[in-house]
Parts: structure tokens; sequence; C-alpha cells
């Protein structure tokens, strides 16, 4: 194993050892890892993406952990280039300030806070905003533009030292985060030590009911360690002193789940939410590891019809390009054998991304312009969660004769 990867023996939520592989996937770079010009010739090391379950908790979990820092010091996501999630985190901001109501000054902390897209919604009604996230570029151009956030990793330690300084949180969210961590018991306690006596976590995670139904699987990549259903992590919050009390299915990443946890003996009572989930999670069988074994079996048919549809467009002399350069772009394309061969260029709208190339198969990235200037045949929308609105900003170019590929949930062509 190299340097940079290392296996873990134990489940990341229960501690326990039990543990059986049930996906295995094709071993990729890290998802992010966009190299530039002079860097393209160079091999980048891929690493395993293989799906185990726990048979102690039911928690589903990759075990091989790439070192966090070649993960995520040079990220370069962010959340503001999308309208769509400019427009999901004004409701996010909306919907827990009503729901538990804290004061003007209270602070908020968000874990992983990227640009600062979130937090701004919170300040702008006049909540203190504080932001932790290790993407070092990302977190100074958010506390230049308004948003205080400190680069680093959220830990226990940090954590003491953010409450000493600023007092303790009304609100600690954590988005598309609290997956990536390999310590999240860590992760869990430092949340918790920052709340306030009657403080609330809230944390959105891709549910696992829908990776499952939807064979939603590019959302396996080694960022995501963990793919959270709610009975595991209902045991967990336990464990650690606190109370899952609350959680909502919502439509963001093909389908996530929005959870809600406060110290034992919290204000917010149990609404029954977390106990209707499990039950449905139990009926679908998530917690049972033969049920990824279907799963499997359908990623494998998408990737067969997939490659007969990009073979039989090449085959006619017919060229094509991809719309979109997420992270889950990289385990689709590996894992489908969707190389330089089939893709001529890759547009994306994150000026981040424009000018680098992907990894791994270091294919270039490109502002959307090129679909007009280039004019492919064929778009493979690699970002096919955002796929609606892609199509509908990009109506002239179906105009012109081009037509849309949308892989997933289910193969369409448009």
């Amino acid at each position: 194993m190299s340097k940079d990867c290392r296996r873990r023996r134990t489940c990341r939520l229960c501690g326990g050892r039990d543990l059986a592989l049930v996906l295995k996937l094709t071993p990729t770079p890290p998802a992010n890892a966009f190299v530039a010009e002079d860097a393209k010739s160079k091999d980048q090391p891929c690493f395993p993406l293989d799906v185990f379950f726990c048979g102690g908790c039911a928690h589903v979990q990759l075990l091989d952990v790439v070192d966090p820092r070649l993960l995520f010091e040079d990220y370069v996501y962010v959340s503001g280039t999308s309208p769509l999630f400019v427009d999901h985190f004004a409701e996010y901001a909306e919907v827990v300030i009503k729901r538990f109501k804290p004061k003007p000054g209270d602070l908020v902390v968000d874990v992983g806070s990227n640009d600062g897209t979130l937090l701004r919604k919170f300040k702008d009604r006049g909540l203190r905003a504080l932001g932790v996230d290790p993407a070092r570029a990302i977190a100074k151009r958010a506390t230049e533009a308004g948003i205080d956030t400190i680069a680093d990793f959220l830990t226990p330690r940090l954590a003491v030292e953010i409450r000493d300084k600023h007092g303790p949180a009304a609100l600690v969210t954590a988005n598309n985060v609290f997956a990536h961590a390999d310590d999240l018991a860590g992760l869990r306690d430092a949340a918790s030590g920052l709340l306030a006596p009657d403080g609330v976590f809230v944390f959105e995670v891709s549910y696992l009911k829908d990776v499952v139904e939807k064979t939603l699987f590019d959302t396996i990549y080694h960022e995501h360690l963990a793919y959270h259903s709610v009975k595991p992590l209902r045991r967990f919050f336990e464990a650690g002193g606190m109370e899952m009390f609350a959680v909502e299915r919502i439509d963001v990443h093909g389908g996530s789940l929005r959870g809600m946890a406060l110290a034992v003996g919290g204000p917010h009572p149990a609404d029954g939410s977390v106990a209707k989930l499990v039950a449905l999670e139990e009926k679908s069988g998530l917690d049972h590891a033969a049920t990824f074994q279907d799963f499997a079996d359908r990623i494998g048919g998408l990737g067969r019809d997939l490659k007969r549809l990009v073979a039989k467009i090449r085959a006619n002399g017919k060229s094509i390009a991809g719309f979109g350069a997420p992270a889950k772009a990289t385990t689709l394309m590996y894992h489908f054998g969707i190389g330089p061969d089939v893709v001529d260029f890759i547009v994306d709208d994150n000026p981040l991304k424009q000018g680098l190339y992907t990894a791994g198969h270091h294919i270039p990235v490109l502002p959307s312009q090129a679909l007009y200037e280039r004019r492919p045949d064929y778009v493979i929308v690699l970002a096919w969660n955002f796929a609606g609105s892609i199509m509908a900003k990009h109506s002239v170019f179906k105009d012109m004769g081009g037509r849309f590929i949308v892989p997933l949930p289910r193969l369409e062509v448009y």
C-alpha cells in the first residue's frame, strides 16, 4: 500500500471487526486530483475503491483511507458556482432558523464550510458565522469575502479553542463532509463540544438508500469514506452521548439525508422520523450484506449499456464531450472504461477547474463556451444531478443538433 493510503481494520462507527467486502469498484486516483499542463504526462497513483459492510452495526464504508491532506488541502470544488446549491443553502438556512430559532448574535459553525455559501445565509440573518475548512486557498478567499474561516480540520482540540475564543455554538452544521472523516467519532465529539447545552448539530450526507435504489455508485470515491443510513447513525450518536432526534430526506445529490442531533436530554424531543426511516431501511434490506450483490449487478448492467452506446457513437464517426467535472465523474469514467479515447474534452463552470486536466485520464477541462466552439455531437452529462438545469441552460446546443447523454440514475439520450 502507498504511503498516501492505509487500510483500517475496524468499523468507523461501532469499532467492530466483522467487515465483509460487498462491492469492488475499479481503483482510481483521488477524484479531485486535477493536474496542470506541465504534469499531464505523469502517471497518478490509483487507490482501491472497495466497499465494506459492517456485520455489527450495518454501516457501509471504505476501509482504504487516502491521506486527507492529499484530498482536501488543495481542493477545487466550490459551492458558489452552482446556482442550485446556492438556492439549496438558502432554503437550508431558512428551515434551520425557523425550526430552532437561534437568537441574533448566536454562533453558527460550519464544518467543511468551503467558500462560505451556507454561512453567508446565516450571517445575513444576523447570526455570527465561523467556518472550518482545510482547503487553504478557498478558506483564505472566504475570509477575505467576509466569512471568517479557519483553514484546518475540525478536531476535539480545535473545538475547545474555538469555544474558548468565540463561545458555544447554537448550531454546528456539516454538509457533505460527515462522510469525509476517517475519525467520525472525533468529528462527532468535536461538534458536541462546540454546542451550547441547547445547541443542535445539523448534517447532510448522501443517503445510502438512494444510492442503492437509484444505482448512484459514482458517489463512491475516496473523499467519501462513509455511506450513511439512519440505523447505524442512531447507535453511533447514542454512543457519544447524543441523540439523533430528527431526520429528513432531501433531493440534493440524487438523494440525501439531513440529520439533527443534540446532547441527550436536550430541548428537542424525537419527532418519530428516525424510527420511521430505520423501519424503512430494515424493510429494504440495508442492514443485510446480501442486498449489495444486487446493487453490484445493476452497476454492471448500466456500464454495459453505456459502453455499447458510446462505442456505437464513435463507430459512426461522431464526437463526444463531457459536461461537468465533479468528483463522481472519476468513479464513473474509470469503472465504465470511459477515457480520453471516448471523451475529447469536458466543460465545467468552475473557474478553478478550467485549464486543468482530469484525475488520471488527463482530459482537458474547458469553459462551457467550448461546446459552441468545438461543437461535439454528443455530451455526456457527468454532473447528472444537475442534468435538468444544464440542458435548460444549454438548449441552444441541442437546437444546433447536439445531443445530451444522461448516464444516471438511468441511461437516457436527449
